[in-house]
């Protein structure tokens, strides 16, 4: 055996455990020492093909509850998967403390590296340093509190029955994506301690909505006449952009378990927030952390010369952007994008040109690349690292030009701008507006509640840029809202002037009424 084979951390495709504890610790060497990262501490587990797409199926959370809509998806994956016409992932990573990493123990060796770089190295560091994540997600309790809420489901649906259970998940997954507090709060989210507060907080706050709809009814005390609009939006907490919150504390029928249900929903929906903000960046910071690491490994004789060609194929593949023309062009494949970025990035650290220092005076040429990314990584999301680093050099490289289609345009598609200096800045501008959730997510308040009528529930959505919702799926939506809500749901869409363009009313059905 020669030298550099006797430092090899394995040979061939074949693995065992003990090997894996080996590439984790040559990896985490390369990672902690050489690239300066702070990680969770690291839990990796082997499962199968199966338990793969089982995971996928529960929107990557193996410890998650049951819902039809996920057997559903995973009928759907198995059967793409089986007839070879999609791939499977080759891991799955929780933001948690340890950090769960999930191995398939069909890879091969040098994609058991791979993974353990990108999903054990690359993304724990971005989960537990990127702000956003510091902000909205509880690593340490993540795992309990998804432990509690698959077994507080499994219990309601021995009691309640399982159809009850699933009309209130089907209505608070519908509202899912209006489940979620966009401003941060004063502390960081704790889900244990949440659980306890909630519960000793429920009394108090039912004590209070009661008051709240004791006014409803003529009586001695206080008639819906005194209650000015002003005093009833502030008992109610309206405006409301967290539909699912107000849900959860003012919808008048609703039982305590139905109440119970919405928060586990809001919560899941709360901690992923941060990764439909963080998509080019998160799969960006771990592609570029995974080759580097492998880099390494093969400088170091880690890792043979057949081994490194398995994993350029790999991440070829995964960094693959079709062009514009070409039939699987979809958009930009974040992967591609981040780290075409990353790189893009420590190339002007190191060796900027003279439009470098123009364009980005205050990290050309410092010289240290792992630091500026560190803090990149730390205290930026899509939107902003976008519309702050992309520079004309890679937007030439990557042949970056911007199309309009407004169908105010008769001229039909037009070239706004292309990549030369009148066109860097405007290119830059409205790529990183593709990634603004202020931009692409409607925005939807619940406004007022006529306690003096009927009761019905008044929502605005605020049209930007004339985009109205979609007609099949605003009805969809605002019917699991009105079963909710058991009275009707009014939803009016307004422009810039408070105009009302449109209007869509839901009325809850019969089985709501009656559970």
């Amino acid at each position: 055996m020669t030298e550099a084979n006797s430092s090899r951390l394995f040979e061939g495709a074949d693995w065992d455990f003990a090997t894996l504890q080996r590439i984790h610790d040559a990896c985490e060497d390369v990672a902690l020492i050489e690239l300066g990262l702070d990680v969770y501490p690291n839990q990796i587990e082997v499962i199968t093909a199966e338990q793969m797409l089982d995971a996928y199926s529960s929107i990557g959370m193996p410890l998650f509850y049951k819902h039809w809509s996920f057997g559903k998806h995973f009928a759907h994956q198995e059967s793409f998967y089986r007839k070879g016409l999609m791939g499977l992932a080759y891991e799955i990573v929780i933001n948690s403390s340890p950090c769960i990493s999930y191995l398939m123990e069909e890879n091969t060796a040098t994609m058991q590296t791979l993974v353990i770089a990108h999903a054990a190295f690359g993304h724990n560091h971005f989960f537990k340093n990127n702000y956003l994540f510091k902000q909205w997600t509880d690593a340490a309790g993540i795992l309990d509190y998804l432990t509690f809420s698959k077994n507080y489901i499994a219990r309601c649906e021995e009691r309640y029955g399982q159809a009850a259970v699933e009309r209130t998940l089907d209505a608070a997954h519908a509202l899912m994506s209006h489940g979620v507090n966009r401003y941060p709060g004063k502390r960081r989210p704790d889900l244990r301690e949440e659980e306890q507060r909630e519960r000793e907080r429920r009394a108090y706050e039912e004590q209070a909505f009661n008051d709240l709809w004791r006014t409803v009814p003529t009586g001695p005390g206080k008639t819906i006449k005194e209650l000015s609009i002003d005093r009833r939006r502030e008992l109610l907490g309206l405006p409301q952009e967290n539909i699912l919150y107000f849900l959860e504390k003012s919808a008048p029928r609703l039982q305590s378990w139905q109440r119970e249900l919405l928060r586990i929903v809001r919560h899941v929906a709360q901690y992923f927030y941060p990764q439909g903000q963080t998509k080019v960046m998160n799969e960006g910071t771990a592609t570029y952390v995974h080759y580097k690491i492998m880099n390494r490994l093969h400088d170091q004789g880690g890792i043979g010369d057949g081994d490194f060609l398995e994993f350029i194929k790999a991440h070829t593949n995964v960094v693959f952007q079709p062009q514009f023309d070409d039939p699987r062009y979809s958009g930009f494949n974040p992967y591609a994008l981040g780290f075409e970025m990353m790189q893009d990035v420590e190339r002007i650290v190191v060796s900027p040109t003279a439009e470098d220092r123009e364009w980005f005076p205050d990290i050309a040429g410092v010289g240290d690349p792992m630091s500026v990314l560190r803090d990149i990584w730390a205290n930026y999301r899509d939107e902003s690292f976008v519309s702050q680093f992309l520079s004309p050099h890679l937007m030439r490289r990557m042949s970056m030009f911007h199309l309009s289609d407004d169908p105010d345009e008769t001229r039909g598609l037009v070239v706004q701008a292309i990549h030369d200096e009148r066109g860097y800045r405007r290119i830059r501008r409205q790529l990183a507006r593709q990634y603004d959730i202020g931009w692409i997510d409607p925005n939807i308040e619940i406004i007022d509640v006529d306690l003096a009528g009927d009761r019905r529930l008044l929502l605005r959505h605020s049209v930007v840029h004339g985009s109205l919702l979609d007609e099949a799926n605003a009805k969809q939506v605002l019917q699991h809202l009105a079963d909710l809500w058991t009275y009707d749901v009014l939803l009016q869409e307004v422009d810039a002037q408070d105009t009302v363009i449109k209007e869509h009313l839901a009325t809850p059905r019969a089985v709501a009424m009656a559970a």
